[in-house]
């Protein structure tokens, strides 16, 4: 099971929550941390989580997960409502880079994702997420690539369509393949039966020279 899968399993299952995408991230910018601290619980790794609840009316949150080297548990940090959210600063508008930040009312986090791939993906669905469940209150992408912000569809009818654009390809190439299969085993089925005639043959007249 991937570690995303387990998160998912761990942390938003048996709250009756479904996660949509996550993110496995660094910050930027060292957090302050009070003079009187003392020590930590080692290193871990920390994950930007995007879920929506089962239960109607939905409400969709951000939410940041850690999970500590070493364990195989995940520990809830901090929780927003999608409401909370202000802006998504993919850092850079023309290439893909693995940066962004997340703007909410009571402040700010700048992260590093593991790769440009992740924060892309992430980033989308996140845009599609706030068309779909909040449309009223426009939340600001700003630095991001034009291919991350397109099309207005819902978050669930793209992943439908994708998946059911998938299956059809899937489907043609496992009937392709089946076609191809099919005249290999006829060449071969007659190639047999070639073979086992003129083995026949052969036999039948040197049996006859023989006598």
């Amino acid at each position: 099971m991937s570690a995303k899968s387990a998160l998912n399993k761990a942390v938003f299952l048996p709250n009756d929550e479904r996660m949509l995408a996550a993110v496995q991230v660094k910050r930027r910018t060292k957090k302050k941390i009070p003079f009187l601290a003392t020590g930590g619980q080692g290193e871990y790794t920390t994950f930007i989580c995007l879920s929506v609840t089962n239960k109607k009316p939905a409400q969709v949150f951000l939410t940041k997960v850690k999970q500590f080297e070493g364990s195989s548990s995940f520990i809830r940090r901090s929780q927003w409502n999608i409401s909370q959210l202000r802006q998504v600063n993919g850092v850079d508008a023309i290439k893909d880079c693995p940066e962004f930040d997340l703007v909410f009312d009571s402040g700010s986090d700048q992260w590093t994702a593991g790769s440009a791939g992740e924060k892309c993906v992430f980033v989308q669905i996140l845009h599609h997420t706030c068309q779909r469940f909040i449309p009223e209150r426009k939340v600001e992408f700003v630095n991001c690539p034009p291919k991350l912000l397109g099309g207005n569809s819902s978050l669930l009818h793209g992943a439908a369509d994708s998946v059911s654009s998938a299956v059809q390809k899937a489907s043609q190439a496992l009937n392709e393949r089946g076609e191809r299969l099919g005249r290999a085993e006829e060449k071969t089925s007659d190639m047999m039966n070639s073979a086992q005639h003129f083995a026949d043959t052969a036999h039948k007249l040197a049996m006859k020279h023989k006598c």
